[in-house]
Parts: C-alpha cells; sequence; structure tokens
C-alpha cells in the first residue's frame, strides 16, 4: 500500500531544455503574430492572430503549468473550463448575430 501511495505523489522533473525549446517556441509565435498585423489579410488577420494565440496559450498550459504531466483529473478540469468558456462564447454570439433579426 505504501508504494502504491508513493507512486501517486511522484512528480515528473522536466529538464531545462523543454522549458529553452517552449520559450524560444514562444518567441518565435510572438514574432510571427508581430509580422502577421503588418500583412494585409481582409478578414484572414483576427483569425491569423487568434491561432496563434491559441497555440501559444495551450504551449503555456501545457508546460508551464505542467498539465501535460498531470493527472488525469487535472487533464479533465482543464478540458471542463475550456469547455465552459466555449459554450459561453457561443452563447453570446448567438445573441449578438440574432440582435438584428426584427429591424430588417
Amino acid at each position: 500500500m505504501s508504494e502504491q501511495h508513493e507512486q501517486e505523489h511522484e512528480h515528473h522533473i522536466v529538464s531545462p531544455k523543454i522549458y529553452v525549446t517552449i520559450f524560444f517556441a514562444l518567441l518565435v509565435l510572438t514574432t510571427a503574430t508581430v509580422a502577421a498585423s503588418f500583412v494585409e489579410m481582409g478578414v484572414f488577420n483576427p483569425i491569423v492572430a487568434l491561432a496563434i494565440a491559441v497555440v501559444k496559450a495551450v504551449l503555456v498550459v501545457l508546460f508551464f503549468m505542467h498539465v501535460k504531466y498531470s493527472t488525469k483529473l487535472t487533464k479533465l478540469t482543464v478540458g471542463a473550463g475550456i469547455f465552459t468558456f466555449l459554450v459561453l462564447i457561443s452563447l453570446t454570439l448567438a445573441d449578438y448575430f440574432t440582435r438584428a433579426w426584427g429591424r430588417w
């Protein structure tokens, strides 16, 4: 029983090489965000900016917040938070897009 208890609380050690790699990936993605802001892509400008921001957020959550090496319960909690956020955004957008229906 004590052996199983010790394995449950075992922490994963992340090497500094991973942190440096993620840091440089975030720098490259930040540079890509700035470079994309100078390119005229029409309606795709916010889509590209949000896509880059989502990739950066996923890197931060997975590696700097250690979700990648966490328990399934922690991953479930993060997933539930993202799902709740997406539901709230979709309800807000549904309300926003249907506001002018009666004025046509």
